[in-house]
């Protein structure tokens, strides 16, 4: 098993889209446990809802415990994934 330090970029943190997104890709990974551990909690990677019941908001730094085959490129892959934007715009600075 690895762990991989990870920051929430999203402006609105992992709600539906981001959520939905990410247990999309997890369902590929089926042979590869993943946790996500949060301030508020943790979870594996399988339910959408336990997922956004972590309420990872903007901010928010998480662990990814990865075990399994792969397991480097599979940490990258989520990092990668709970550290973008998801199409929303960076904040700006007024």
């Amino acid at each position: 098993m690895i762990e991989v330090k990870a920051t929430i970029k999203n402006e609105a943190g992992i709600h539906c889209r981001p959520t939905a997104l990410i247990i999309q890709e997890a369902v590929v990974c089926d042979a590869v446990i993943i946790t996500v551990v949060a301030p508020s909690g943790s979870c594996q990677l399988g339910s959408a809802l336990d997922l956004m019941m972590l309420g990872m908001e903007h901010g928010t730094e998480i662990t990814l415990q990865v075990d399994g085959p792969d397991e480097a490129s599979v940490a990258a892959r989520f990092k990668e994934l709970f550290e973008t934007n998801f199409g929303f715009p960076d904040a700006q600075v007024v």
